[in-house]
């Protein structure tokens, strides 16, 4: 060999050094972060997420505090509000600090009480106190409605950093006079909680169903497939809302109260149940593709049992087309959630969701008023969360798509 050609390859064993290479995701984020639209829909989304989630530490004004005197119908404004100042609310200084500081203070004293009580009997009666301060009697409890522990010390910590002052009605009241912008942020937490569960229930059923099929195939996966048929064939409008009427009898509601189970847990559930049909085809067709590939046939040679393959060495190389699907998915699974809302046979007041919202706001709008804040507003939100998912969904498909590796 040569010093020149000595020279050449070492030339390009230095060239193989410095390249890289880079894996299938870290590729498609690269090729993501090139599409402006889906990274701005992204951060939009995770801002959305975390305001959410943070939505009882916000300094905004009770979602359910009604002002039928003084603030029923008001149009966006700029006005001053203090939480606890409504007569009727009876608080401490007409402060809701004040009245939080009060029912504590009695609440350390109660327990000090209880403490040192002997007689069991007064300890019972000092306890059913006890629980009755720190639920419905407690000021949270009639500013806001059942906070789960999270949420709880959240609002505390919301108390405890801004006092009484919340934000002013920027996006107006209701025909109640409850604030819309604190109704919106409350809103999110529901809509995005029924996107997000309800798709994941779709998920698991779906992924599974469609990545048994596939890979089993033959008459097996035949008969799996009529059962999508039909059931694409039937009208689920009519089965959820059939379901939603029926679950929501009294009988039937206070039985499944009893086992925990409450109407939203039932409707996160029936609707993720109704769309996982079009994610098992889809699971299904990859599965078909992939299922005579060398890496399969390993597994099988070294023993792998028929489930190991299936959800250890099939599934994962099918997460790119189900991540996609899964951001359409949500959107959808949303505007179905808004829309049974708008029925009244959805997330029941006191809770409130963005399809919740839309509905009071076309109840009250009339040809002598028109409060076009209270559509616009919650319709806004809806439209802006589910055209930001959709570009989102657009941008992963091409970024996921190895055929669109040369093209972005």
């Amino acid at each position: 060999m040569t010093d020149q050609q000595r020279e050449h390859y070492r030339q390009l064993l230095a060239d193989a050094q410095r390249i890289q290479g880079v894996s299938l995701w870290q590729d498609a984020w690269r090729r993501l972060r090139r599409r402006r639209a889906s990274m701005l829909s992204l951060y939009f989304l995770i801002a959305l997420a975390v305001l959410a989630f943070l939505t009882p530490a916000l300094p905004l004004q009770s979602p359910l505090d009604k002002d039928l005197d003084n603030r029923r119908g008001m149009a966006p404004n700029l006005q001053s509000y203090r939480m606890g100042q409504r007569q009727d609310l009876q608080f401490t200084d007409n402060s809701l600090a004040a009245e939080v500081a009060r029912v504590n203070e009695s609440i350390a004293t109660l327990q000090a009480e209880r403490d040192s009580a002997t007689d069991p009997e007064q300890r019972e009666a000092l306890t059913a106190k006890l629980e009755q301060l720190n639920t419905t009697a407690h000021p949270f409890s009639q500013m806001w409605n059942q906070l789960d522990p999270l949420a709880w010390q959240l609002t505390r910590l919301r108390v405890a950093i801004f006092g009484d002052w919340a934000v002013p009605s920027i996006c107006g009241t209701d025909d109640l006079g409850r604030d819309m912008l604190a109704r919106l942020f409350w809103g999110a937490r529901v809509s995005l909680v029924v996107g997000v569960v309800a798709t994941i229930v779709s998920l698991v059923i779906g992924v599974s169903y469609g990545a048994t099929s596939g890979y089993f195939g033959g008459r097996v996966d035949s008969i799996m497939m009529r059962i999508v048929d039909v059931l694409y064939s039937v009208p689920f409008i009519f089965v959820v809302i059939f379901l939603m009427t029926f679950l929501s009898e009294e009988s039937i509601a206070a039985s499944l109260q009893s086992f925990g189970i409450d109407q939203i847990t039932i409707f996160y559930i029936v609707i993720g149940a109704i769309y996982w049909l079009t994610m098992s085809r889809v699971v299904r067709g990859q599965v078909l593709s992939l299922k005579h590939e060398q890496f399969v046939d390993s597994a099988r040679t070294v023993g792998a049992s028929q489930q190991r393959i299936i959800f250890r060495h099939l599934v994962p190389n099918v997460l790119g087309i189900v991540i996609v699907y899964l951001t359409l998915t949500i959107p959808a699974v949303m505007l179905f959630e808004a829309f049974l809302s708008f029925l009244g046979l959805g997330v029941s007041p006191p809770d409130v969701s963005w399809g919740l919202l839309v509905n009071d706001g076309v109840q009250a709008i009339t040809p002598l008023k028109s409060r076009w804040w209270l559509v616009v507003f919650p319709g806004s939100a809806l439209a802006g969360t589910l055209f930001a998912l959709n570009f989102l969904g657009d941008g992963l498909r091409d970024a996921l798509d190895p055929r669109m590796k040369n093209q972005s």
